[in-house]
């Protein structure tokens, strides 16, 4: 990766950092752990880069000392039951600690560790534009003007931009184009980045106030009028076939998941990462649970990661 390393003559490795087993995933494994170099010039987008990675369960870090990645890169995990999938944005806010990321590249090109390094550039107008408007100073401007520390900024970063292996201009993307744009670079293909949650609710409590979209399953006989059934819930069987073997209802549901599916995916190009669907009876005991339970049931054969809460079970 590094076009400073010399394999005839490694770097030599931090003491207390173990090198890598040499049959690790190699770089281009999509079950591989994953690091990423978020680098580039103030001003041009890497938070609103690393909240996106957040936002895609990758664990990032922030204005981290280079010599401390070949460390950070050891709490990853090879099953994948712990950090596997590892950001750090490093940049000249780090001062003099910057100038070690090349040697620190090359030790971790030395202990096979596979990565990328993402360098967002934005031109000198929109930068300018930008640092006006927040009215904050350039790191590197010190005792000179705006222009002064972006200048010298482009000349320290110009070897590093050349080692990247995706250059982002951000000069003419809003925060939500960065977030698409980061997410195209590093989501493996078919992943969906949108998690589902199916509440069942009674009507008589009030709506969950972080619904997004409410289905009202009222319209369906009830069982709590049925003797045998009133003291089970949604979750029991007997319940469950009572309610969705009335005529229409299993339809119904079904019907209302095939019609969320194309909305959903919309939520998923507008990066809108949760989202919550309520359904509701009197109680929030049998009806809505049992249609909650189906119609979480039918989102997952959508593709999507559906859980269920059923926020009133067990409530008087």
């Amino acid at each position: 990766m590094s076009e400073r390393y010399d394999p005839e003559n490694p770097p030599t490795v931090p003491e207390g950092i173990a090198m890598l087993d040499e049959n690790a995933p190699v770089h281009d494994d999509p079950k591989a752990n994953e690091v990423l170099i978020i680098t580039g010039r103030s001003g041009a987008g890497r938070t609103q880069a690393a909240r996106a990675l957040e936002d895609l369960d990758w664990y990032v870090v922030d204005n981290l000392p280079p010599t401390m990645l070949p460390a950070l890169v050891g709490m990853m995990s090879p099953d994948g039951g712990g950090v596997h999938r590892l950001a750090a944005v490093v940049d000249v806010r780090s001062r003099t600690f910057f100038q070690d990321l090349y040697h620190t590249l090359d030790v971790m090109t030395s202990m096979g560790v596979a990565y990328r390094v993402i360098f967002l550039d934005t031109d000198q107008e929109t930068l300018v534009r930008r640092y006006e408007s927040n009215r904050r100073p350039h790191p590197l401007q010190g005792h000179g003007t705006l222009l002064d520390g972006i200048s010298t900024e482009e000349q320290l970063l110009a070897p590093l931009r050349r080692l990247a292996d995706e250059i982002i201009d951000t000069s003419h993307m809003s925060v939500h184009d960065l977030a698409r744009h980061i997410r195209d670079v590093v989501a493996g293909e078919g992943e969906r980045p949108l998690h589902l949650t199916v509440e069942s609710f009674g009507f008589k409590r009030g709506l969950p106030l972080d619904a997004d979209h409410v289905l009202d399953v009222r319209f369906l006989k009830n069982p709590y009028w049925v003797d045998e059934l009133r003291h089970l819930t949604g979750r029991d069987e007997a319940v469950s076939e009572y309610v969705l073997n009335q005529p229409g209802a299993r339809q119904f549901v079904s019907d209302y998941a095939d019609l969320l599916a194309p909305m959903l995916k919309g939520y998923v190009e507008e990066l809108k990462p949760f989202a919550t669907i309520a359904v509701g009876c009197t109680g929030g005991q049998h009806r809505s649970v049992a249609c909650a339970e189906f119609l979480a049931e039918r989102l997952r054969d959508h593709g999507y990661s559906t859980r269920t809460v059923h926020r009133d079970l067990g409530r008087e």
